[in-house]
């Protein structure tokens, strides 16, 4: 890929988040021109590429979108694969692969192909309703996963007997064993169309309690040495059967009897990753640049252990956003702040996060609970 390091290469990306907003500044240091497209005319990436409005599931936008790049990526799965497998049978590199996409969009097919390849995952069976549900009741307590179209917490329902029956999908799901888990983990790793794997030590997360989505994390997850190389192990399995070119997230469950558990994969950069900008040699962004463009995977070590906080709109607010406690954060040694350039806030939606890197996981785990307690999303 000699030509991508010219100007006149262009990278387009199906989503204009602050994943994208991101992967953009990781691009600028490659010399890449990026294009992007997204549905939110003041979506985070707006004003720093060649900007699209327009509806990311919809054929013909995402066909001539791609008509004008050299090579087509994306930083949010719901996307027209279609449009995709189209431009790729045109001559179109596309990374993560339209049909790996089509697979990853629907958790039913993402758990049967878990199965079907022997990867550990929790016991689960397919569901078309509620009605469906109701008469599976003896599989209860479990978790009821939308097959499609599930983010950020959105489309999953724990279900723990009978009183819980009303809170199920009325939709095409999954009911799955709920794991009684010590710990969340998530491995990131990577793979070029050389075939060329690198992954990044496990990290753990701890997610909100009510929004159902990454609160804080800290890397590197604090594992037994077995069950660290277990899921390293499990992760690179995944990239590998899938035959995906560009960067996974492998969330995983760590349970009390050391098992390790595939519990959703995401095919792009991944909220567990955030402090691999600071934290780690080669940061997620540059490392899925690097998978795609079929450059030799970067350095994954941690430079020092680190956490991420992300910064979530606070219940009751919704309008312009208002950062309260920013200076008394960014007065913290070691603190990183990451404003993702969304003007509007709600409550619960992702604005930012702060990475913290300190030697001392003590002192990480107090300037944590510092920055949770000091810096507020208002309006």
């Amino acid at each position: 890929m000699a030509n991508s390091f010219y100007q006149d290469f262009t990278l387009g990306i199906l989503g204009g988040g602050q994943l994208g907003r991101m992967l953009i500044q990781s691009g600028i240091d490659l010399n890449l021109n990026f294009k992007v497209l997204d549905p939110d005319p003041q979506a985070p990436c707006c004003q720093l590429a060649d900007f699209t409005n327009g509806k990311l599931t919809d054929y013909e936008t995402v066909w001539k979108f791609g008509q004008s790049c050299d090579m087509i990526t994306i930083e949010i799965e719901n996307v027209n694969t279609k449009a995709l497998q189209d431009l790729a049978s045109a001559g179109k590199k596309v990374f993560p692969q339209p049909e790996i996409l089509e697979l990853i969009q629907d958790k039913r097919k993402q758990k049967e192909f878990f199965k079907n390849n022997k990867i550990p995952t929790a016991e689960f069976i397919l569901v078309e309703n509620k009605e469906e549900i109701k008469k599976s009741i003896n599989y209860l307590p479990a978790v009821n996963k939308l097959g499609r179209e599930g983010y950020d917490g959105r489309g999953v329902q724990i279900l723990r007997s009978e009183a819980d029956l009303s809170k199920a999908f009325d939709a095409p799901g999954l009911l799955e064993h709920l794991i009684d888990f010590e710990k969340e983990i998530s491995v990131i790793v990577s793979r070029n169309e050389r075939g060329e794997l690198s992954s990044y030590p496990a990290v753990e997360m701890v997610f909100h309690p009510q929004a159902n989505l990454v609160e804080f994390l800290f890397s590197p997850a604090q594992l037994e040495p077995t069950i660290a190389t277990q899921a390293d192990t499990v992760a690179r399995s995944v990239i590998e059967k899938l035959g995906m070119v560009g960067l996974l997230a492998v969330e995983m469950f760590v349970t009390r009897h050391g098992e390790v558990l595939v519990n959703e994969v995401a095919p792009r950069p991944h909220n567990s990753g955030h402090q691999t900008i600071e934290g780690n040699v080669t940061s997620q962004y540059e490392q899925h640049l690097r998978a795609i463009l079929n450059l030799s995977p970067g350095d994954t070590s941690i430079i020092r252990p680190s956490a991420m906080v992300n910064l979530l709109g606070e219940e009751g607010f919704s309008g312009m956003a208002k950062y309260e406690g920013l200076e008394e954060v960014m007065n913290i040694a070691g603190a990183h702040v990451h404003l993702y350039g969304k003007k509007l806030t709600k409550p619960f939606r992702k604005m930012g996060h702060v990475t913290i890197v300190d030697c001392d996981l003590e002192s990480l785990k107090k300037k944590v609970n510092f920055v949770k307690q000091t810096l507020k999303v208002k309006a």
